[in-house]
């Protein structure tokens, strides 16, 4: 047998290092036609917010050439409906389940934190600081990293659960981003959301999406994710989740080579929505081909030339 478990945080370890991306897998059960929620080593819920949230309105998404721009605008039921109507088929299908959350202000994150805490069933939150802080003149939370450790600490102090911070690409310093959070009690960080991209259609003379700007997705950002996810390992010293166009189990291996921990599948859920459990079955037949009993052995494994 190949052990693939990895932890994350003290009281969160997975079977397998593979979980699914925010924003890409609904809450979780509209996958189980495809495939079984406790093959993977995490589901990521949809983001969550205080309110149910309507979102963007159309058009808020389009194909790009390797890849996907969307501006869904953080659609959500609420946090209420969530842990009254999709909660509990996740804890029946036995999965770990990690609750993506946001707020526009400190406080909204820290009543969040709170209510999410006191739910059986949830094993870790992942804190989206892609947010803009309202009475903060909209600056994102994201981008500042004194206004990030800020809010991390405060989360961190209204919950015991395992505490994932996501973190967004569109800053000019993100192992800086990355300290900063840590510092502040993250006990994890996954990266990267999505770089902010636009399309435009010549023929209308329009943008594109009507939010005007979107993410930008898919296999188009790898490379830049994992540039990022390496640097980010070379200032700190807690686990990292890899994320950006992963949609095999080459592309996960190749996180994991560089120093990630896990990684979360996110557009390739839209492509083919059983690739989550195929990447776990892909990275478990990679070590077996090689002879490594342990995914442990071969996380962090990069064999740099002695230049660098």
């Amino acid at each position: 047998m190949i052990d693939l478990s990895v932890s994350l945080a003290p009281g969160l370890c997975l079977k397998n290092p593979v979980m699914t991306a925010s924003g890409t897998f609904g809450y979780g059960r509209e996958y189980e036609p495809y495939l079984e929620l406790d093959q993977l080593g995490a589901v990521v819920t949809k983001g969550l917010s205080l309110l149910p949230k309507a979102g963007n309105p159309p058009p808020r998404i389009m194909e790009t050439p390797c890849g996907m721009l969307n501006a869904i605008g953080l659609e959500n039921i609420g946090v209420e409906a969530f842990l009254r109507d999709e909660l509990p088929g996740l804890k029946a299908a036995k999965a770990t389940v990690v609750v993506n959350f946001f707020g526009e202000t400190v406080d909204e994150y820290v009543e969040l934190a709170g209510i999410l805490d006191r739910e059986a069933g949830i094993d870790a939150l992942e804190i989206n600081i892609s947010c803009p802080n309202v009475k903060a003149g909209g600056l994102q939370f994201g981008t500042d990293p004194e206004m990030a450790a800020g809010l991390v600490a405060a989360v961190r102090r209204q919950t015991s659960l395992p505490l994932i911070t996501k973190l967004s690409p569109n800053v000019t310093d993100i192992a800086g981003m990355a300290v900063a959070v840590a510092e502040a009690g993250s006990d994890c960080i996954s990266l990267i959301n999505t770089l902010t991209g636009m399309a435009v259609d010549l023929q209308s003379g329009r943008p594109v999406l009507a939010n005007v700007t979107g993410g930008l997705s898919g296999p188009a950002i790898k490379p830049v994710a994992l540039r990022m996810v390496y640097q980010v390992l070379q200032k700190v010293k807690i686990p990292v989740i890899g994320i950006g166009g992963i949609t095999s189990a080459r592309d996960a291996l190749e996180f994991l080579l560089v120093g990630a921990t896990a990684v979360q599948i996110g557009t390739g859920n839209f492509v083919n929505p059983a690739v989550a459990a195929e990447i776990a079955a892909g990275i478990e037949a990679f070590l077996r081909e090689r002879s490594i009993s342990r995914v442990s052995e071969f996380i962090g494994s990069l064999q740099l030339p002695e230049s660098c």
